[in-house]
């Protein structure tokens, strides 16, 4: 990671800089964050309400498919929403590189009442206490709206110590002045038996403050299909180790463009160099300068297992295949908004819950694949660049789902790793 010097008074300018990415880094142990994590078994937002397991079956061979990450996803944005984030992955080799062998699930839970309302195991924090907290902001347009140069350099918005309200940890669970899009604990596999949705009890803290407002206009689509249960564990294929995440801000390099030679050596048949205007030219046409930028990118940071930055803009692993032909059908640049259209276009298809359009919010990294599968026999192991997930933009909830908890399934765009060499 590039150094990062806060107390530096030389007058020179900095050769580094802050971006609005939030990056995960993995951690044997847990820290303040115990719901997000790399690998394991889910955990949900209600041990009683699981999802249907049909939802987490692969689109080719139908098996159960198994947990690459889980994401705690409480936002700004949404206030009282509990959100949660699950990417999944075929075990089978077969079906490698196909259509559905890879998909993200959102858990969503509404609140009626956010602010008078608190998570089970919480510290309890009466009315008094909350109206002696420092004053609320919106830390959603705080943490990815602002210059990272005024707004990162003096707190950690992850860490526990950190006593500002401006910057709110999304990977905590320490404080209801601190939530965390990663945070707090699940139940195993066996005990995820499908139940009737139940409406949950005040328990909830109040999340990150927002200047937003619920919208409680949405229709009732009418009852949910029944879900199907869940196997036996005996039934589902092994999981991977389970890694928690250390998340922190993305430090780059000022310099971070794919540089061309000034000077390129073309030699002719004789064997002297024969340096011509059109060799930089060739050369250029030979880069893939997407994945140029992409390698460079994380090579900063070597060990991040995933980006995170709702309403941000992915790194793409590739422009050319159907993926990057979605994504970078918007013109803007690093750390901006991805538009949406209906999914005839250039862009992320949208909700198919809703209807309304989809931002990005995590993508995977291929280092994630080197942890994961640090321990698995041979070579053969997944082979995907990156895995970028595109959420619905109002974080709708489930069809027919008026209280309690419910799943719906996002998009997951799977660039896969290009087999061909690379020049």
């Amino acid at each position: 990671m590039a150094p990062y010097d806060s107390d530096s008074s030389d007058g020179e300018e900095s050769d580094y800089t802050v971006t609005n990415v939030l990056l995960g880094y993995t951690s044997n142990e847990a820290k303040d964050d115990t719901i997000s994590h790399l690998g394991g078994s889910p955990s949900w937002l209600d041990p009683n309400t699981a999802p249907s397991a049909a939802l987490a079956r692969c689109k080719v061979c139908r098996d159960v498919m198994v947990l690459l990450l889980q994401l705690n996803g409480d936002l700004p944005e949404f206030p009282g929403h509990e959100r949660r984030l699950y990417i999944w992955a075929c075990r089978r080799k077969t079906c490698r590189r196909k259509e559905g062998s890879v998909r993200a699930l959102r858990g969503i839970r509404i609140l009626e009442s956010p602010k008078d309302t608190k998570r089970a195991g919480d510290v309890v924090e009466t009315k008094e206490e909350r109206k002696q907290a420092e004053p609320v902001v919106n830390v959603g347009e705080t943490l990815f709206g602002a210059k990272p140069s005024s707004a990162l350099s003096s707190k950690n918005p992850f860490s526990t110590n950190a006593t500002s309200s401006a910057f709110q940890n999304p990977f905590s669970t320490s404080s209801a002045a601190s939530n965390n899009p990663f945070a707090a604990a699940g139940l195993p596999v066996s005990e995820l038996a499908a139940k009737p949705a139940q409406k949950p009890t005040p328990d909830l803290p109040e999340s990150f403050a927002s200047a937003l407002s619920l919208n409680n206009d949405e229709p009732n689509f009418g009852p949910p299909t029944p879900p199907e249960p869940w196997p036996q564990d005996s039934e589902l294929p092994s999981a991977y180790p389970l890694y928690y995440l250390d998340p922190d801000y993305e430090e780059l390099d000022m310099v971070d463009e794919v540089t061309i030679p000034t000077q390129t050596i073309n030699l002719d048949e004789g064997g002297s160099s024969n340096n011509q205007p059109e060799d930089k030219d060739v050369y250029e046409s030979t880069i893939d300068k997407t994945f140029q930028k992409f390698a460079d990118r994380l090579a900063q940071n070597p060990e991040q297992v995933l980006r995170y930055e709702f309403k941000g803009q992915p790194l793409l692993y590739s422009k050319h295949d159907a993926v990057g032909k979605v994504v970078a059908g918007s013109p803007s640049k690093d750390n901006t908004k991805v538009t949406t259209s209906n999914g005839s276009g250039n862009r992320m298809p949208r909700c198919t819950n809703c209807g309304s359009g989809r931002v990005f919010e995590v993508q995977m990294t291929p280092h994630a694949i080197m942890v994961l599968e640090r321990d698995e026999p041979g070579l053969d192991g997944m082979e995907w660049g990156t895995i970028i997930v595109g959420v619905c933009s109002t974080d709708c909830q489930q069809k027919g789902v008026s209280s309690g908890v419910g799943y719906v399934e996002e998009w997951a765009g799977v660039q896969w790793e290009e087999l061909k060499e690379r020049r």
